[in-house]
C-alpha cells in the first residue's frame, strides 16, 4: 500500500516547526472536526471517512524518502528533521461513527494529542471526512426519494480519479445503494455488481435487433436491454420484445428488464410500461437513468413514472456540492490543564466553541425518534430525567425533554495512540446507516425546506463561550 502520510498541507510542517523551535512538541492539545452548513441545502448529513482515518493514523510514519524531499525543501533544521523521522501518533481521537446522521456544528471527530501530531493530520482527516460525508449523504438522499425502489451506484466514470472512484461506490453503498458497477470496488469491499450495456453495444451492431439478439445469447441470465439508442417506443422497447420472444421465453429465460437513459423518463416509463404488460410481460422491470438526483427522482414519481430500478452516478460519485468540514483547535495545555480557546469572527457562523467537549443525542421513548442533541463540557453530566435544550444563537427558543434516553455519540477510535475501535464492515455500516437514519424525524429528510434539528450548548459551554467572546472583544462582562 502506497505511504500516504505526507498527504499534509505544507503550513502544516512550517507550524510544527514553529512549535518545535519553541519547545512545545510535548504541549497538547484539543481540535474539534466539524462541518457548519448541511450538504445539498438539507437537514442532515451521514458521516463517513472514518476507515480511511483509521488507516492513516495506523500507518503514519515519515519515511526516510520523505525526509529527504523535506531536506531538500530547504526550510527545516537536522534537529526538526530528526523528531519527524520518529514520529509517530500518541493521541487519542474520538469520532461518531460512520452512518451515523450528523448535523452542523457538532464535532464528529475529537483529536487530543501533542500539538504537532495533532496538526499534522488534520488535511487527511479533513480530506477522508469531507469526501466519504459527502457521497454518503448525496447516496442517502437519492436512496431516500426512490423509497425502495432500488438505486444502483453507476458513477465511476464521472468521479476524480480511481481512487476517488473506488471510494465514492463504498460510500455510496452505506448511504443506501444497492450496489455498484465499480468492478474494483465491488471486489474490495463487498458489494453487489450489476450492470446492463451501453448504447455502443447497440449502434455497433448492424440492427438494434442483432445487438439484442448478441446480448440475450451472451447474457442470457441478465438481460437488461438499453433501449434509447434510436427511438425508445417506436425501436427499442419494440426489439426487446421481440428478442424476448424469440429467443429468451422459448430457451427457458426471463426477461429480466429494459434501461431509458434519455428523454421524458417519466412519459416513456409509463408508455413502455403499457407495452411490456400488453405483450405480458408484466414483471419485467424498468430501470432509470441520466442524471437523476433526488428532485428529479421525487418529480418523476410524482408524474407516475413507472420504475422498479434506478442508475444514478453523477450525483453521487461527481457531485458539484461539498461539505465544509473544517478542523478548528479549542483546547491547549497550560499547567497539565486543557484549557479552552476560542477564535471569533466577523462572521457568527465562523465563531467557534471552545473546550473539549462531548456530544449527546436524546431519544424519544415513545417514538424511538432523535429528539436533538446537545454539545456539553467534556467533565459534564447530563441528566436523565429531563432535559432543556436552549439555541444557542436564539436563546428563548426552548425544548423541555421528558422520558427519553441521552447517548454519548462519540466513541473512542485511539487511545494513547493504540486503535481500541474495530472498524466495521461495510455491509455492517450500511445496515447501521439504515436504522439511525430511521430514528430522524421525516421532516428533518425532506429534500427541499427541512424542518432544522436541534443542536445546542449546554448552559455551562454556552455561558463559557459567551464570556470569551466578550473577553476576546475587550470586554469585562455580558
Amino acid at each position: 500500500m502506497k505511504n500516504k502520510t505526507m498527504m499534509i498541507d505544507y503550513y502544516e510542517f512550517t507550524m510544527a516547526k514553529t512549535y518545535f523551535d519553541n519547545g512545545e512538541k510535548d504541549r497538547k492539545a484539543c481540535f474539534d472536526l466539524f462541518f457548519r452548513t448541511n450538504p445539498f441545502g438539507g437537514g442532515y448529513a451521514i458521516a463517513e471517512g472514518l476507515d480511511n482515518i483509521v488507516e492513516y493514523i495506523k500507518n503514519f510514519k515519515i519515511s526516510e524518502d520523505d525526509i529527504a524531499y523535506l531536506r531538500e525543501v530547504g526550510s527545516f533544521s537536522e534537529e526538526f528533521l530528526d523528531y519527524l523521522k520518529n514520529l509517530k501518533f500518541t493521541g487519542d481521537i474520538y469520532a461518531i461513527p460512520e452512518g451515523t446522521p450528523v448535523f452542523p456544528n457538532e464535532p464528529v471527530v475529537t483529536v487530543v494529542a501533542n500539538i504537532i501530531e495533532a496538526q499534522l493530520i488534520e488535511t487527511s482527516l479533513l480530506t477522508s471526512f469531507n469526501h466519504g460525508t459527502l457521497v454518503a449523504t448525496a447516496a442517502k438522499r437519492i436512496t431516500h426519494a426512490a423509497g425502495d425502489i432500488p438505486v444502483m451506484e453507476f458513477g465511476a466514470r464521472r468521479a476524480r480519479g480511481d481512487d476517488s472512484a473506488i471510494e465514492a461506490s463504498k460510500y455510496a453503498f452505506v448511504g443506501g445503494c444497492a450496489g455498484t458497477s465499480n468492478t474494483q470496488s465491488a471486489k474490495e469491499n463487498d458489494i453487489p455488481v450489476m450492470g446492463t450495456m451501453a448504447h455502443s453495444l447497440v449502434s455497433a451492431a448492424d440492427s438494434e435487433y442483432e445487438a439484442f439478439l448478441d446480448y440475450a445469447k451472451s447474457n442470457p441470465n441478465n438481460c437488461v436491454f438499453l433501449v434509447d439508442t434510436y427511438d425508445t417506443l417506436r425501436s427499442g422497447v419494440p426489439n426487446a420484445i421481440r428478442v424476448a420472444k424469440e429467443y429468451l421465453v422459448p430457451n427457458g429465460y426471463k426477461f429480466k428488464g429494459i434501461r431509458i437513459d434519455s428523454g421524458d423518463l417519466a412519459y416513456l416509463s409509463k408508455k413502455a410500461r403499457a407495452m411490456l404488460d400488453s405483450e405480458g410481460f408484466t414483471d419485467t422491470g424498468i430501470c432509470l437513468s441520466n442524471g437523476l438526483n433526488e428532485n428529479t427522482i421525487k418529480s418523476i414519481l410524482d408524474q407516475g413514472a413507472c420504475i422498479n430500478s434506478i442508475g444514478a452516478g453523477d450525483n453521487i460519485a461527481a457531485s458539484k456540492e461539498r461539505v465544509n468540514g473544517v478542523y478548528k483547535l479549542v483546547a491547549i495545555e497550560k499547567d497539565g490543564t486543557l484549557v479552552p480557546r476560542i477564535k471569533v469572527s466577523e462572521d457568527a457562523a465562523k465563531t467557534i466553541t471552545p473546550a473539549y467537549k462531548k456530544v449527546y443525542r436524546f431519544f424519544d421513548n415513545a417514538t424511538g425518534y432523535a429528539l436533538g442533541d446537545v454539545i456539553a463540557l467534556a467533565d459534564e453530566i447530563i441528566p436523565t430525567d429531563g432535559y432543556t435544550l436552549v439555541s444557542p444563537t436564539e436563546e428563548w427558543k426552548t425544548t423541555h425533554l421528558e422520558n427519553y434516553t441521552v447517548k454519548e455519540l462519540q466513541v473512542p477510535i485511539f487511545l494513547n495512540g493504540e486503535l481500541v475501535y474495530n472498524v466495521p464492515s461495510v455491509r455492517e455500516r450500511k445496515e447501521y446507516c439504515k436504522q439511525e437514519f430511521a430514528k430522524i424525524y421525516p421532516e428533518i429528510k425532506r429534500a427541499a425546506n427541512p424542518h432544522g434539528y436541534y443542536v445546542d450548548l449546554s448552559d455551562e459551554l454556552l455561558a463559557l463561550k459567551k464570556k470569551m467572546i466578550f473577553e476576546a472583544r475587550g470586554k469585562k462582562t455580558f
